[in-house]
């Protein structure tokens, strides 16, 4: 009998961004996908739920999505830290992390591990193959887990219900996340689950027949 795939979803205020806490129950250890700017709701889900982090995951370097993981590492420092290669300098600087731009400095702990297209990482039971997906940001990634049916794709801000992510940040390429996203998710099967982080989750197959920026 596989292990029970549980995804909570914890939103932090001011951009509504999507944090991620993964677990094949009934293990107590758990992926945090995007630490957002309120890191107290994810220690204490955390807390809650007698969890620990056996990895934190990036999927990209702008300051929302990197904001709690020195919370995180502070509580767990061994925890290891994951983020696109391209996107590993965003961390510790808030000028590229762009929280300097919105009235804010995040600095983050900086990166345990740096992942490429086609890396493989394993934490809590999850096998996720790493795909570079630029355009919202030069290093962003995604994680793909095809340990069951549908897929689960934590996609950070390349693709949302209906939408894509900004792409007039100074790394931003238009042509590059639409190519990015027909290339490496829309050839996923259409059942596959795609996680953002902000709003809801959608799929594949949703998405190639209603996203207006890029239809199927």
């Amino acid at each position: 009998m596989k292990d029970a795939l549980q995804i909570d979803r914890i939103v932090s205020a001011g951009f509504e961004e999507n944090t991620f806490v993964a677990r094949l129950q009934p293990r107590t250890d758990c992926l945090v996908v995007d630490p957002g700017l309120e890191p107290q709701k994810t220690l204490a889900y955390l807390d809650e739920h007698r969890l620990t982090p056996a990895a934190i995951l990036n999927t990209h370097g702008h300051g929302d999505h990197i904001g709690g993981n020195g919370a995180l590492k502070e509580r767990w420092p061994q925890c290891p830290l994951v983020i696109g290669r391209a996107d590993a300098q965003k961390l510790v600087d808030p000028d590229l992390n762009l929280s300097a731009a919105f009235g804010f400095s995040v600095v983050s702990p900086a990166a345990d591990m740096q992942v490429d297209q086609g890396s493989r990482f394993s934490a809590a039971g999850f096998d996720l193959e790493v795909l570079a997906i630029p355009g919202h940001s030069v290093g962003h990634v995604v994680y793909l887990w095809r340990g069951q049916e549908p897929y689960v794709v934590f996609v950070g801000d390349v693709i949302f219900f209906g939408s894509i992510g900004r792409t007039d940040f100074p790394d931003g390429d238009f042509n590059q996340l639409v190519a990015g996203i027909r290339e490496k998710l829309y050839t996923l099967p259409d059942a596959t689950r795609l996680l953002p982080g902000h709003g809801p989750a959608t799929t594949v197959g949703r998405e190639k027949r209603t996203n207006p920026f890029v239809p199927g």
